[in-house]
């Protein structure tokens, strides 16, 4: 059975009343076999799509979001060419490995999304999800070819620990531009595409869908506060303090929560 992780104390310390034995806190879970633990990714991962399409971040059949099988981390569930985000099922899903062989499922796999996250997931071994999309301001963001400043509470999440990729070549068809990606992510949580998007990974789907719906927004108030004026950043040491209260895996699994409580609970054709 795996460990559980030890919970942040900065985490915790935004709660109220987490002192007494009784409360209960929320972890990510453990499992007993690897059969349970394949169904729960899968399950996490049809709800990232879900809320992918319920953010907006399709872009005809643009986008992905991929995690690691659990039995042979050089495997990967990612989504089927061409489907809509907000229709994706557990049952869905397909399996393939880094060299691009399918091993589950009759749907056709997205290339750009075998070259992007087979590089990724191959230079990041605990990178367990990745997640990309042509978002609205992710992309309008990128094209600035800029940083995210730290001008906001939840960009300084991302404070020296996001990266930018400024090589665009068009569409992402080969290997050799997914490893200059994943060279570009190097050990960050997200790298800014140039021209492209953003794409963002984590120890679980829960917080490689949380870093990208919040650097989605991230791009959104920074786009905003630079068309009405200069904003003012915050200082170097409080970002970076922030970003340790804000920014590690358990923060990003546990902010997810309420998105997959609401997914789930819209959406239980998603487990199907």
């Amino acid at each position: 059975m795996a460990t559980e992780p030890t919970p942040d104390a900065a985490l915790l310390a935004a709660a109220v009343g987490t002192g007494p034995s009784q409360v209960e806190i929320p972890m990510p879970p453990s499992f007993t076999s690897v059969e349970a633990e394949r169904q729960y990714r899968k399950e996490q991962l049809a709800a990232g799509f879900r809320l992918f399409g319920r953010f907006g971040f399709a872009e005809g059949v643009a986008g992905h979001i991929t995690v690691r099988d659990p039995e042979n981390p050089n495997w990967f569930w990612v989504n089927p060419f061409g489907m809509a985000f907000s229709q994706i099922k557990a049952s869905d899903l397909i399996l393939v490995d880094h060299e691009g062989n399918l091993l589950h499922g009759n749907r056709l796999v997205n290339k750009a999304a075998f070259v992007i996250h087979s590089q990724v997931h191959a230079a990041r071994p605990d990178a367990v999800a990745a997640a990309h999309s042509h978002s609205l301001y992710g992309k309008s963001f990128s094209s600035l070819g800029i940083l995210l400043d730290p001008i906001t509470q939840d960009a300084c999440a991302f404070f020296e620990d996001h990266a930018l990729y400024s090589d665009y070549r068009g569409v992402v068809n080969e290997t050799e531009e997914g490893k200059r990606i994943a060279t570009a992510l190097g050990d960050c949580k997200a790298v800014i595409l140039q021209n492209h998007g953003l794409l963002t990974v984590g120890r679980s789907v829960a917080e490689a869908v949380w870093w990208f719906v919040t650097m989605e927004r991230s791009c959104q108030a920074q786009l905003l506060a630079m068309a009405a004026g200069t904003p003012k950043l915050i200082d170097r040491e409080t970002a970076l303090t922030t970003r340790a209260q804000l920014g590690t895996h358990l923060a990003g699994w546990f902010q997810a929560r309420p998105l997959w409580d609401q997914i789930t609970a819209s959406d239980p054709d998603l487990f199907d």
